[in-house]
C-alpha cells in the first residue's frame, strides 16, 4: 500500500509518500515542503498547492491519500483558509478515484509516538525508528506529514 499524506497549509504544505514494507520498516518515497510566498494572491497559493498534489498522485499512484483534519485555531482567518486547501485536495483525491483519510493531531501523534501529547521532537524520532528515511528533512510539516502516513498506515493493518 502507498500512501500520500498531507499536513494541510498555504504558507507551507508537508507531503509524503510513504509505502508499506511488509515484514520491516515502511519505506519513504518521497517528502517536502510546498511553500508559498506571502506576497502571492490566496488563490494562487492554493492552486500551486493543490497542482503540486494532483502531480504527486500522477508520478506515485497512491492507494488513498490521508490528511490531518482540521483543529480549532485562534485565527479565524487562517483556519477558513487551511479548510479551504483540504477542500481543493479532497476534490484533486476524489477526481483521481482516490479514497481519503482524515485524522486528529492526537491520533497522529499516538500512532507515531504512542502518546496523543506527544512533542514535535518525540514523534520525529519515533517516525525516523518506524520508517526508513534516507534524507534530511528539513521542516517539521514534513514530519507531521511522514507521521499522518504512518498513521493511516497503522490503521489500515487493523
Amino acid at each position: 500500500m502507498k500512501v500520500l499524506a498531507i499536513d494541510p497549509g498555504y504558507g507551507r504544505c508537508g507531503v509524503a509518500v510513504v509505502e508499506k514494507n511488509n515484514g520491516g520498516k515502511e519505506v519513504l518515497l518521497y517528502s517536502a515542503c510546498i511553500e508559498t510566498s506571502t506576497k502571492t494572491e490566496f488563490p494562487d497559493r492554493l492552486a500551486a498547492v493543490a497542482n503540486e498534489c494532483v502531480r504527486l498522485i500522477r508520478q506515485y499512484k497512491p492507494d488513498c491519500l490521508a490528511m490531518e483534519k482540521l483543529y480549532f485555531q485562534t485565527n479565524q482567518k487562517t483556519a477558513m483558509r487551511v479548510a479551504e486547501v483540504r477542500g481543493a485536495l479532497i476534490g484533486a483525491a476524489s477526481n483521481a478515484g482516490i479514497e481519503v483519510f482524515e485524522y486528529t493531531p492526537g491520533e497522529v501523534k499516538a500512532a507515531a509516538a504512542g502518546f496523543g501529547g506527544a512533542d514535535k521532537r518525540a514523534v520525529a524520532r519515533m517516525l525516523h525508528a518506524l520508517v526508513k528515511i534516507d534524507k534530511k528533512i528539513k521542516h517539521d510539516d514534513e514530519y507531521d506529514a511522514i507521521a499522518v502516513a504512518i498513521t493511516h498506515l497503522a490503521r489500515a493493518r487493523q
